[in-house]
C-alpha cells in the first residue's frame, strides 16, 4: 500500500485517497497534460485579481510575481510533454473547480474574500498533490521535477492566504475559510473517472 511521507495541511479537511494516487501513477501523460492547463489557469486567476482589484497595491505586487511563477512553471510542464510528444490539448474538467467557484459569494467584499480563499485551497490541494507524485512517481526525473514545485506551490496558497488576511477581519477569514474547505473536501469525495491534478 502507498503511504504518504508529507506533512498535513491544516486548511485542507481531507487528505487525498490512495486511489487518486493510483489514478494518476497509471495516467501519467494526461496527469502531465492537466498539469499544463492548471498553471495556465494559475497564471490567469492572478492576472484576473489585478485586472478586478487593481487599488490593492499589496495584492498586485504579490500576485504579478505569482503569475511571473506560474507562466515559468506552464513553460517548464510543456517542455515535459514535448519530450514525451504529447500535443497540447484541450480537456474537460473535472467539476472540481466549477464547485468551488459556485460558492464563492457574488457581491463585495465577500466576492473578493471568497476569490482569495477558493484560489488558496486549490493551490493547496495542487501542493498536496504535486507532493504525492513527487513520492509516488516511478520515473525518477520527473519525480524530482514535481519535488521541485513544491516549495512554490506551497508559497503560493500561503500568499492568498495572507492577503485575506491583510484585506479582512482575521476570524471571519477563518470562519469562512472552514466552510470553503469542507466543500472543498467534499467536492473530492468521489473519485472522478477521468484522471486530472483536481479530480
Amino acid at each position: 500500500m502507498l503511504t504518504s511521507q508529507l506533512p498535513i495541511i491544516n486548511a485542507l479537511k481531507q487528505p487525498t485517497s490512495y486511489a487518486w494516487v493510483e489514478q494518476a501513477l497509471a495516467n501519467l501523460d494526461i496527469i502531465l497534460l492537466d498539469h499544463s492547463h492548471c498553471e495556465r489557469k494559475a497564471a490567469g486567476v492572478a492576472l484576473n485579481f489585478m485586472f478586478r482589484y487593481p487599488s490593492n497595491t499589496k495584492m498586485v505586487r504579490e500576485l504579478t510575481a505569482i503569475a511571473r511563477e506560474e507562466l515559468e512553471h506552464f513553460e517548464l510542464v510543456n517542455q515535459w510533454l514535448e519530450s514525451r510528444n504529447i500535443a497540447l490539448a484541450p480537456l474537460p474538467p473535472p467539476p472540481y473547480g466549477a464547485g468551488l467557484r459556485a460558492n464563492v459569494r457574488p457581491q463585495e467584499p465577500h466576492r473578493f474574500l471568497d476569490s482569495l480563499l477558493v484560489t488558496g485551497l486549490i493551490e493547496a490541494r495542487s501542493h498536496e498533490r504535486l507532493g504525492l507524485l513527487a513520492t509516488h512517481c516511478p520515473e525518477p526525473e520527473l519525480a524530482k521535477f514535481y519535488r521541485g514545485l513544491m516549495a512554490s506551490e506551497a508559497r503560493h496558497y500561503g500568499t492568498y492566504w495572507v492577503l485575506a488576511d491583510t484585506y479582512f477581519d482575521r476570524e471571519i477569514v477563518r470562519q469562512r475559510l472552514d466552510e470553503l474547505a469542507n466543500i472543498e473536501s467534499d467536492l473530492l469525495e468521489k473519485l472522478h473517472p477521468e484522471p486530472r491534478i483536481h479530480s
